[in-house]
């Protein structure tokens, strides 16, 4: 996916904690998100709870916050605010329709506009007066029992959701480069194959089986490795079986056993 023009804002209105706003930082931090604005919140110096639990985002993220109201983001951004108590059907306009974050990741995938993320009070969220006015409403999927998350969380639930959108490249290696070449997984099929013929499978059977080896290599999509340490195995399995079912082996066995037959008893034999 092509770099955006416009990475989300994020927008906490009115928090109380001045840790849930580091907290908050990080997660941006963590998600490829830089700009964070923040309507009437409380005071933060540098030996704050914020800075303390920002880790690196005390670097930028929070320095840089800026102290916006919430009619300026109102007027400026398409916004989508978060709740965790939706309403059930569309007698209630409010708090419905909602979208999950997967939705809103899927829905802003197709649009390039500068959007803002907007997070809640502690304990209280946002009210209704507020959601009325935004554009969109999201709501994370949780336990009915107790839906409610706590803001930093909710915030790192919903920016871990996003993150195809605002991180270009994670820590984590490229699977999909690391899939072996489909050369390799052929000649896996061949030893397979021939394993087949070695064990004496039957034949109305091999048909189904190969192909259920198939359906398992496709759904784990092997490394060259794994491939490599496959074809290994089963190379070794054939020759082993090839060598025990050879003719000069079995006339050996026979042999061997025609001796015993005709030996004289030892004592100790009943």
């Amino acid at each position: 996916m092509p770099p955006r023009q416009h990475k989300p804002v994020v927008v906490v209105v009115e928090p109380k904690t001045p840790g849930n706003i580091g907290t908050i930082a990080r997660a941006m931090k963590n998600f490829g998100l830089t700009d964070l604005k923040l309507v009437n919140p409380p005071e933060m110096d540098r030996d704050s709870e914020a800075y303390g639990f920002a880790g690196h985002a005390r670097e930028d993220v929070l320095p840089n916050a800026e102290e916006v109201t919430f009619e300026e983001v109102v007027e400026n951004y398409h916004t989508i605010g978060t709740t965790a108590i939706t309403n059930e059907d569309s007698r209630r306009h409010v708090r419905f329709p909602y979208k999950t974050p997967v939705e809103v990741r899927e829905s802003l995938e197709t649009v390039e506009t500068r959007t803002a993320l907007v997070f809640g009070r502690e304990g209280k969220g946002l009210n209704n007066e507020e959601l009325a006015r935004l554009d969109e409403v999201c709501s994370i999927p949780a336990s009915s029992e107790y839906p409610v998350l706590n803001l930093g969380q909710a915030a790192t639930v919903l920016m871990y959701e996003l993150r195809s959108l605002t991180v270009e490249e994670t820590q984590l290696p490229d699977v999909e480069r690391e899939r072996a070449d489909e050369a390799d997984i052929d000649r896996f099929y061949d030893f397979f194959s021939d394993f087949l013929d070695s064990v004496e499978h039957r034949d109305h059977k091999r048909p189904k089986t190969m192909r259920m080896m198939r359906r398992l290599l496709g759904r784990a999509h092997p490394t060259e490795r794994e491939v490599h340490t496959l074809i290994g195995i089963f190379r070794r399995a054939n020759r082993h079986l090839g060598e025990r079912a050879s003719p000069d082996d079995s006339d050996a066995a026979d042999a061997t056993a025609d001796a015993g037959a005709n030996a004289e008893p030892r004592p100790d034999d009943d």
